[in-house]
């Protein structure tokens, strides 16, 4: 079976102050309330979020249209390509 296509939470990226040490969880689904961030609604689906602990302080930008091919959501400019 397919995995089916993630929902589209957002046509920008979101900036995030990630912080050395965090864990963090991505949301690939693109159905949390918690955009950039999975809050579970994955539950019962074939997607789970990306979890990863941040190495370093930094801003990033963090993918919403769950188009994005780069490591822990960060943003490729896929949503520039979203038609409607």
């Amino acid at each position: 079976m397919a995995k089916p296509k993630p929902y589209i939470a957002g046509r920008t990226p979101i900036k995030v102050d990630l912080k050395k040490g965090e864990t963090y969880a991505w949301c690939t689904c693109g159905s949390s309330s918690k955009q950039p961030f999975c809050d579970g609604s994955h539950q019962d689906t074939l997607f789970f979020p990306e979890v990863w602990k941040c190495t370093e302080d930094k801003t990033v930008h963090l993918c919403t249209c769950k188009m994005t091919d780069r490591e822990h959501g960060l943003c490729n400019g896929a949503h520039k390509r979203i038609i409607g």
